[in-house]
């Protein structure tokens, strides 16, 4: 099918830099293609001043609301370049019968390698550690060894299995919270199965993996955490929004937790007087978790692929609605 005649809206601003054939091939197949000019996630006015005349939209972590959805008069599909959809009002793009996608699977990789990235600079002290040796300074610090201690997992989906797969080697005992787990897999992982309220009890280290939803927003609040174990430490390389941060922030401040690490934050970017940014025993990372070639290569080749299937009139692969 030509199309030739459709103009195509890009935002993410990592798209094709993992490929940059990508570009190339799209830019080959539609008529026009319209690039994010800011070098950030849109603004609803924003989204909606671009998306005027466009048929098709690859869209990024913009605000992609009721208003910005009233906007687009010739739009057919909203291909997220990721999987979460909170940002996208679904009820308004089913509405005007704009079908939305995602890229499930296309980042797991890469953020379940952040992850452990950031559990093992939690045990080992690494941030704190080069900044004193930086300073001159040569100290002797304890951290902790991952074999022996327990990482539990709240989520155990796409990118939870892989962190499990990732940590197998590492002869820690591994955890897993889901309502619906993949009992086959963690099988094969040897990873355990239980309750919420029994991983939060045994966990050195807890991981967050879990979809924002309305009943997991703050899922991470004082209660979740006066029952994890004293001194365990919190990761998240999910959303920002599961965590309550007012009780985060007391609960490491306490030393009820050893630390956090934080690659997303409820409100992005979080500016430099967030309380959370003061406190040593938390890391925080820019919501980089997917930030890599092959995560964005990825990512980028499936969300053009399903923008452009929904275009020639056919059915995209990972419809969301």
């Amino acid at each position: 099918m030509d199309l030739t005649g459709y103009r195509v809206l890009v935002t993410p601003t990592s798209f094709g830099k993992g490929d940059p054939q990508i570009k190339k091939e799209l830019e080959s197949l539609v008529g026009e293609v319209v690039y994010n000019p800011t070098g950030r996630p849109l603004t609803s006015a924003e989204v909606a001043d671009l998306i005027k005349g466009c048929d098709g939209y690859i869209a990024g972590l913009d605000a992609i609301d009721r208003l910005a959805v009233s906007a687009a008069d010739r739009l057919k599909v909203i291909a997220r370049y990721g999987v979460g959809v909170d940002n996208v009002d679904l009820n308004a793009a089913q509405e005007k019968g704009i079908l939305v996608t995602n890229t499930p699977g296309a980042n797991s990789v890469s953020v379940a390698e952040l992850t452990i990235a950031l559990i093992l600079a939690l045990a080992r002290n690494i941030v704190e550690a080069s900044v004193a040796t930086r300073s001159g300074g040569w100290p002797r610090m304890n951290g902790l060894s991952l074999e022996g201690k327990c990482v539990g997992l709240v989520g155990f989906g796409a990118i939870g299995q892989q962190v499990a797969r990732r940590l197998a080697g590492f002869d820690c005992r591994l955890l897993a919270y889901d309502p619906y787990p993949n009992r086959d897999y963690a099988a094969q992982l040897g990873v355990e199965l239980v309750g919420l309220e029994d991983l939060l009890h045994q966990s050195d280290f807890l991981s967050l993996h879990l979809p924002l939803m309305p009943d997991t927003r703050e899922i991470v609040n004082a209660g979740f955490l006066s029952q994890m174990k004293p001194g365990a430490a919190l990761i998240n390389t999910s959303r920002g929004e599961l965590i309550r941060e007012a009780d985060l922030l007391e609960a490491v401040k306490s030393g009820r937790l050893r630390g956090a690490a934080l690659d997303v934050f409820a409100k992005e970017p979080p500016g430099a007087d967030h309380p959370l940014l003061g406190v040593p025993q938390i890391l925080v990372t820019p919501h980089c978790a997917s930030h890599t070639d092959g995560a964005t290569a990825k990512m980028g080749r499936m969300a053009m692929e399903e923008c452009l299937c929904v275009l020639r009139g056919q059915t995209p692969k990972y419809r969301v609605i």
